[in-house]
């Protein structure tokens, strides 16, 4: 089985790159904000879905490589400006900028397969064929911006699925390849600060023009409370436990396939659904809200907990009651939401996704070995410190 290269912390120039990517979250927002039915999910979904993609492509090439020089920092700016454009293309990608945004997506998978030529091995390196499915998903992606309306959808919608299938296709070059466990999932945390973050500014940006009423103040600070549940739930409970797989699982493809790839698509896009669901409360807080606010925000949030059951099934192949039950108790409460004002059924989300997090706690302070132990323990000589964040080395 192949060795993972040797560690390294996250870097400034990946950072720099998770800036431009910031706005594309901030795009998707005001998307999903103007449209929120269902249609309106799905087609940021596969908006999502395709820059996501390139997002992940970027962190298995700077995972493969040290990028401390003057060709690979310029690699890794170009797709920085990638990512801006295609953030710049989005509101208008169903429309008459669908032909720009598969320029610029294309032009950065392209980008980054001449980078990947750069890895050992050149054209015959695992790195360079993890790309290869792009070879059928393009032509898809470039025919969708040529033509229009549902057509376009549903060209689209077969390249995501395209590349999607390829991971699981080309499973034998994912396991010729093994990334640093310390690094990736680092990357894939930061994306989900980034995310929560973005959360936070569409709260303020929703506010910062209305009266902050006594109620509206209430609903921030509710807002605000339920985004740090969610960390703790994701960072408490969950971001060693990743580390762990990726780093001792004898199938660490499978792993950042299902748990890493997958896990952190659905993640991230409950975060932004949320974020949407609460910039309704903030905005209306005394009012009920609307079936389609009641999706993104209690279906958020049960996609997070549903997608944190599903991630412990698949490392430790155990059933998390607990998470599940929350998950389903948020669905449950989904058509009761518009019969009430906006501010208590927000602080009963908070209630329920406060409570697990509780739980949990409880559960694992009595019987440690019931759950995903939250501190302690070391892997391979780092120390369980190492997990408090991201670490920049020389």
């Amino acid at each position: 089985m192949p060795t993972s290269p040797p560690e390294k912390g996250v870097i400034w120039e990946e950072l720099f790159f998770d800036l431009a990517f910031v706005f594309a979250l901030t795009q998707f927002s005001h998307m999903l904000h103007g449209d929120h039915s269902w249609a309106g999910i799905g087609r940021v979904l596969l908006l999502f879905v395709t820059i996501y993609w390139a997002w992940v492509g970027t962190t298995i090439y700077t995972d493969q490589r040290d990028v401390g020089n003057a060709l690979d920092r310029a690699g890794v700016f170009a797709l920085g400006l990638g990512s801006l454009l295609l953030a710049l293309t989005v509101p208008g990608a169903f429309d008459d900028r669908g032909q720009l945004f598969v320029g610029v997506y294309l032009t950065m998978r392209v980008l980054l397969a001449a980078l990947a030529l750069r890895t050992p091995g050149g054209w015959r390196s695992p790195v360079f064929r993890t790309y290869r499915t792009g070879l059928v998903s393009g032509p898809l992606q470039l025919a969708g911006g040529l033509l229009h309306g549902t057509t376009r959808i549903v060209l689209w919608s077969m390249a995501v699925l395209t590349d999607m299938v390829g991971t699981t296709l080309g499973r034998r070059t994912l396991e010729e390849v093994r990334v640093r466990p310390l690094h990736y999932t680092h990357r894939y945390g930061l994306l989900i600060i980034l995310v929560l973050g973005e959360s936070v500014i569409q709260v303020g940006m929703v506010a910062v023009d209305e009266p902050l009423t006594l109620a509206r103040l209430a609903a921030i600070c509710l807002s605000y409370s339920l985004v740090c549940a969610l960390w703790w739930v994701y960072f408490i409970y969950g971001v060693r436990a990743f580390r762990q797989a990726v780093d001792q699982s004898a199938q660490q493809a499978d792993i950042r396939r299902s748990v890493m790839v997958y896990g952190h698509l659905l993640f991230s896009f409950a975060i932004i659904t949320i974020a949407v669901g609460l910039s309704e409360v903030v905005t209306k807080p005394l009012e009920s809200p609307g079936a389609s606010e009641g999706t993104v925000l209690f279906g958020g949030a049960a996609l997070f907990l549903g997608t944190f059951a599903y991630t412990h099934w698949r490392i430790r192949r155990q059933i998390a009651r607990r998470r599940i039950s929350a998950s389903v108790l948020c669905l449950v409460l989904l058509p009761l939401a518009p019969l009430v004002p906006a501010l208590a059924a927000l602080a009963t989300l908070f209630a329920v996704v406060a409570g697990v997090s509780v739980l949990e706690g409880i559960v694992l302070h009595r019987h440690p070995l019931n759950g995903e132990p939250a501190t302690g323990g070391e892997i391979r000589g780092d120390p369980g410190r190492v997990d408090e964040g991201p670490v920049v080395r020389e």
